[in-house]
């Protein structure tokens, strides 16, 4: 630091050192006029004479001069003394945000309180055209109280409306950006603002408030985990991670509340489009999680779930119409033959817009599933090296690809609607709602269909020849129930589907030579294996 405890400018008695960054040095110090501690951000002596730095100076003094809000330092004043520049802002007591998570993760509780208060200073700053573009947890203060700072704007951008634009910069030039401090790029050091920027923001592109809503995610994720996403030894690293890895959710506590992983999902879309546009949204989201933390459907914008550019959904299901009757029907009429009626359920009605670039792709039926308490569809899409499976909540307007699902075809849901197994090149396979590696279940080599059971077993046909069989949702060894027969024309048995009572499954049977005109519909208790055709001339059977 520059300046030594006792110097003098104008009315202002440096007292101690508070940090420094590639935008200035801090110091704690006394206000002679007022008789107050005051912060003081001085530009250094080397960058005196860069006027590109003098004008972000003047910029950063003029943009926290618009915010009035409880939760942003306010300034107190812009001066000059003895050729020195000085920003003067309020003293945030306490420790930074980044001192508090070097002992650990917060509670829930508190990271969503620190996480509301943190999203007001955003929602406020941006509603005056304002982009931090360096929220990270050691621009954050906790004072003593739990009341929270966001300080150093140092780096804001006025916008013009909600698209104005930084210069594009070369990857050079990111690297040596003010946006990574001149702390932070010296060799072999852990980095700190780079691993806050949005992928938009490491590749030097335009920037608006979503840069800021990537950042609060991060810190809403390091609050909750104790784990900072993406760290690195050296600028390259972080940027690498932050343009090319998937966030570890598994890192987030097991008592996370539903809808603030949502959230979390949502503030770290790499593609900005797919991103929440509105960090007040985040706010009310988290409002929301402190009254009910076991809530498990986001709130955001309720007339998405009628969202327009349906016509590949609808044409899909007008194709699909006669099978969807059909399968209502011999539900009902298996339902009724085990004397059980499922519970009545409320019609969710919503399209499900699809781009071309994830158009439904798939030899095989069934291409498209929704979760049993439909808020979740997942289908087997088009992607670059063939296909894979996309899943959309609906809430949001786009669905999202699932890694480690390439070449995946008939996805179906668990019970609780989180994981979806899915068959893949001769394996049954299970993935996370919210992603993850995929676990294999057990062999299938030549799969036609399967359904998960409120049991924890899965039924399945491996191939057309092997009839129906049973496994562990968990893996394990599978267990024969039916047997198709063998030979030249023997049947086959496929498209099993679990009904609600988890004691009763029904499935297709083919006529010799797999003659599906005339094909039964067959409902078998799995407590005694006893089967009854239901439906004769009937196929695939759908759970109502």
């Amino acid at each position: 630091m520059g300046l030594n405890p006792n110097t003098k400018l104008g009315p202002y008695e440096i007292l101690s050192p508070l940090g420094a960054g590639g935008m200035g040095e801090v110091y704690r110090a006394k206000d002679s006029r007022l008789d107050r501690d005051v912060a003081i951000k001085v530009l250094p002596e080397a960058m005196a004479l860069d006027s590109e730095r003098i004008l972000r100076f003047e910029r950063e003094a003029k943009a926290l001069a618009t915010l009035s809000h409880p939760n942003i330092a306010a300034i107190y004043g812009f001066e000059e003394h003895d050729g020195k520049r000085l920003l003067v802002m309020e003293l945030a007591e306490g420790e930074t945000l980044a001192e508090r998570l070097g002992r650990g993760a917060l509670p829930i509780d508190e990271s969503l309180e620190t996480a509301r208060k943190i999203a007001e200073a955003l929602e406020a700053a941006h509603e005056k055209g304002i982009v931090h573009r360096d929220l990270k947890p050691a621009n954050i203060k906790i004072g003593p109280d739990g009341e929270v700072k966001v300080l150093d704007f140092g780096l804001a951008k006025a916008l013009v409306g909600d698209a104005a634009s930084v210069p594009s910069m070369s990857p050079t030039e990111v690297v040596h950006s003010p946006t990574i401090t001149a702390e932070f790029t010296r060799p072999g050091l852990i980095l700190g603002t780079a691993g806050y920027m949005s992928p938009e923001q490491a590749r030097g592109r335009s920037i608006d408030k979503r840069t800021d809503i990537w950042a609060f995610g991060c810190v809403l994720f390091e609050c909750l985990s104790g784990a900072r996403l993406f760290s690195g030894e050296t600028a390259t690293d972080s940027i690498g991670a932050i343009l090319h890895k998937e966030p570890e959710w598994a890192l987030l506590p097991p008592n996370t509340p539903p809808t603030i992983q949502l959230l979390l999902r949502r503030c770290l879309a790499k593609d900005r489009n797919k991103r929440l546009r509105d960090i007040g949204d985040a706010r009310i989201e988290i409002e929301n999680a402190l009254a009910d933390p076991t809530a498990s459907m986001l709130r955001l914008g309720g007339a998405a779930l009628y969202a327009a550019g349906a016509s590949s959904w609808q044409a899909a299901w007008r194709r699909s119409l006669p099978w969807a009757l059909c399968a209502i029907l011999v539900a009902a009429l298996g339902a009724l033959w085990f004397s059980t009626r499922p519970a009545k359920q409320a019609v969710m009605r919503y399209t499900l817009p699809i781009p071309e670039s994830q158009a439904l792709r798939g030899s095989r039926w069934p291409m498209f599933n929704s979760s049993p308490d439909g808020t979740k569809v997942v289908f087997v899409g088009s992607n670059e090296s063939g296909r894979q499976l996309y899943l959309r909540l609906n809430h949001q307007l786009d669905a999202t690809p699932l890694a480690n699902t390439d070449d995946a075809f008939d996805p179906f849901f668990s019970p609780d609607g989180e994981w979806i197994a899915f068959s893949q090149k001769g394996k049954l396979r299970k993935i996370s709602v919210l992603g993850g590696p995929a676990t294999t279940i057990c062999d299938a080599a030549d799969p036609r269909g399967a359904s998960w059971g409120r049991d924890g077993t899965i039924v399945f046909a491996p191939n057309p020849r092997s009839g129906i069989w049973r496994v562990p949702a968990a893996g394990g060894e599978p267990v024969k129930l039916t047997d198709a027969g063998t030979g030249q024309g023997a049947p086959s048995h496929r498209w099993p589907q679990m009904l609600p009572d988890g004691k009763t499954v029904l499935f297709t049977v083919t006529a010799k030579n797999d003659d599906f005109a005339a094909a039964q519909i067959v409902a078998m208790s799995l407590e005694t294996l006893e089967q009854k055709v239901v439906v004769e001339g009937g196929l695939v059977a759908l759970q109502s």
